[in-house]
């Protein structure tokens, strides 16, 4: 009895070590390199400020078998300036956070795939009017994406997405992104 035990204790340990070993094979660490073009919904005493923003997206993560994803991003725009008949505004803003991605391969070869994202970001905001600060915050903002991915070899891929942002600060309510970039899977 304790010999058919000890057997059914190895087999059951064999077999969970060698279903974790299948799991990692399925996860591939994932790097990005986007562009992104903002259009930025300014409210109040921003509201005369040019609202659109050129950055750049590093994104790490990974790719967790066929269908999801999960990636973590730094983003960061340039200073943008805009001068007005009644005013001098200067902006610029980073972001930091997390998406959760679906996947939905199509075809046979598998190489292009819908894509759906949630996340959520920390985003730093500066707002100058004048040279006085209208805006100097980080606001926590809530991201949903819809896009696209062609895979053009089993590690590199090439990613359009667009993005609504919900900002919800009383001088920058929302954004709107289109990015397009690169991601390499290991």
């Amino acid at each position: 009895m304790k010999k058919t035990l000890l057997l059914a204790g190895v087999a059951c340990l064999i077999s969970a070590t060698a279903a974790n070993a299948m799991s990692y094979r399925d996860i591939k660490p994932i790097i990005g390199l986007d562009y992104a073009y903002t259009d930025a919904d300014f409210k109040k005493e921003s509201k005369g400020l040019n609202n659109d923003f050129n950055s750049g997206i590093v994104s790490v993560g990974t790719k967790i078998g066929d269908y999801s994803s999960i990636e973590a991003f730094y983003q960061m725009a340039g200073e943008k300036k805009t001068n007005t008949d009644t005013a001098k505004y200067k902006a610029k803003f980073s972001a930091y956070g997390v998406d959760a991605y679906g996947h939905m391969p199509l075809g046979c070869e598998r190489k292009f795939e819908l894509l759906g994202s949630l996340g959520v970001g920390i985003y730093d905001i500066d707002v100058k009017k004048d040279g006085g600060k209208v805006v100097d915050t980080n606001r926590v903002g809530y991201r949903v994406g819809l896009g696209a991915q062609y895979n053009f070899t089993e590690n590199v891929a090439g990613r359009i997405m667009g993005r609504y942002n919900y900002i919800g600060n009383g001088q920058l309510h929302s954004m709107n992104e289109v990015t397009a970039g690169i991601r390499y899977a290991f």
